[in-house]
């Protein structure tokens, strides 16, 4: 879309606040944007538009940042995963389930344009997504959809599995690892080029305990030497836990520390199970103090975790600490706006109490916090110089009613449900509600067929044996 964009009058829109450093509502302003850039937003844009937008019975809001997706597998494990968790594995279901469920390279592409839609159609405009690998395929079909992506193909020296459902053993293999991490690096370098502008990379060595010392102090120093961001996921199971502390005698956060590679540079993927947890066990209590003061973030992703009956202890404690904590989807659904609810939900219960964390948190959480873990000023804000980035929420659609604090109707009852246009880079990528650049049905479609395929595969991944139906039987039986 071409010359410039005003939202007219807009009833309600969510600014930043220079002087205070914090989002804001504003009421009856405009806002103005050109491709890529934010020119106005405040009262009476005196400039001429190319298109106006009645902004009556609208909130404008800034795009959405899902700081820790995995849109290339998760959507394949809809229908399948909800329950499931080893019971001898501490409920995890990396181990056992994952492992059994493979979707080919067809599922992959098929399941990446699901997840970016869905993403797309809860306010999400950038997504960061954390391959197992470089996948160029389900990249370029995301960056098509509109999104602005920050790749991150994942690297690892080990590959975990469990043989019998209550260990877990690790297959090293340091050299496929430095050859997964050379072309990670070629990979974001080939994408910073890509034409479209909204492709950035991260560096992303997929767990603490699968990659080698070697390769995440290296792999650090590069991302801090190229003003790029690393990622890696680190206290996220009680197995991972006690593995580390069986390794070093010390909790992730504080070999992530120890290591050197703990700074404003890195994101924590999950950091659920720190040395303050009701499962750990541990003497120290310093990890969120460890993360705060190194100036790292954290990936918060409750709905996954929730599923298997654990979170933060507890969201707000994090923010008192001082962590950034900015939210993640991870797996199915792509929906940020359901995710935001849930990390609301899930921080008041494990604190026990409703004024543990406030809605101004969450949604900081899904927008200044996620530009702030990305090293971006330009992302997750209204303001003139900011990205082109807009969400628009029907203020007239009935979850949305009565309207007296649009955002605490949009997060706890309305959802993706009340988002009607979403703009990146200034264009239109959603509208009334619909991914305008994904086939979505079409998609499913092959979804759903590359799930029957994976599902066909499991007895083979499976260390029992098992038949997809065996290891995770159906809700209710069938009647025949």
């Amino acid at each position: 879309m071409s010359g410039t964009t005003v939202v007219r009058r807009a009833d309600w829109a969510v600014v930043w606040d220079p002087r205070r450093e914090r989002q804001a509502y504003a009421r009856g302003i405009d806002i103005a944007f050109e491709p890529d850039r934010i020119v106005h937003a405040g009262p009476d844009y005196p400039g001429d538009a190319d298109h106006e937008i009645d902004g009556g019975r609208l909130l404008v809001l800034p795009g959405l940042i899902d700081i820790h997706a995995h849109p290339t597998l998760e959507p394949m494990h809809r229908g399948i995963t909800e329950d499931v968790g080893s019971e001898r594995l501490y409920g995890s279901s990396l181990y056992e389930y994952n492992n059994a469920f493979r979707p080919d390279p067809e599922g992959m592409e098929a399941a990446a344009e699901v997840a970016v839609a869905e993403a797309l159609q809860s306010g999400v405009t950038t997504l960061v997504d954390i391959s197992f690998g470089v996948q160029r395929t389900p990249t370029a079909r995301m960056v098509d959809a509109g999104v602005r992506l920050v790749t991150a193909p994942g690297f690892r020296c080990a590959r975990w599995h469990t043989p019998d459902g209550h260990t877990v053993r690790y297959r090293w293999d340091r050299n496929a690892g430095r050859a997964d991490y050379e072309e990670a690096l070629s990979f974001i370098e080939e994408q910073a080029r890509h034409p479209s502008g909204r492709v950035t990379g991260m560096l992303a060595p997929m767990q603490i305990d699968t990659v080698s010392p070697e390769v995440l102090r290296e792999s650090h120093a590069f991302a801090k030497a190229n003003r790029l961001r690393w990622q890696v996921h680190a206290a996220q199971s009680v197995v991972e836990f006690l593995e580390i502390i069986r390794r070093h005698g010390m909790t992730p956060i504080q070999w992530l520390a120890e290591l050197g590679v703990l700074d404003e540079t890195t994101i924590v993927g999950h950091a659920i199970f720190v040395d303050h947890h009701s499962t750990s066990s541990w003497p120290t209590r310093k990890d969120l103090g460890l993360i705060a003061d190194a100036g790292a973030s954290v990936a918060h992703c409750p709905t996954i975790f929730g599923r298997r009956g654990y979170t933060l202890e507890h969201f707000g404690s994090y923010v008192d600490a001082g962590v950034n904590v900015a939210i993640g989807t991870d797996s199915y659904p792509h929906n940020l706006l359901e995710e935001a609810r849930h990390a609301a939900y899930f921080g008041r219960i494990a604190a026990g109490w409703v004024h543990a964390l406030a809605t101004a948190d969450i949604f900081s959480a899904i927008t200044v916090n996620g530009a702030r873990a990305l090293g971006r000023d330009d992302l997750g804000r209204l303001a003139p110089g900011a990205r082109a980035d807009l969400v628009l929420v029907d203020l007239a659609q009935p979850a949305m009613q009565p309207v007296r604090d649009p955002l605490k109707s949009l997060i706890f009852s309305a959802a993706d449900r009340a988002v009607r246009d979403v703009y990146v880079a200034g264009e239109p990528v959603v509208r009334d509600g619909r991914a305008l650049r994904v086939d979505v049905a079409g998609a499913c479609l092959r979804a759903s067929a590359a799930q029957r395929r994976a599902t066909a595969r499991t007895p083979a991944h499976d260390h029992r044996g098992r038949a997809a139906d065996e290891l995770v039987p159906l809700t209710l039986a069938e009647i025949r």
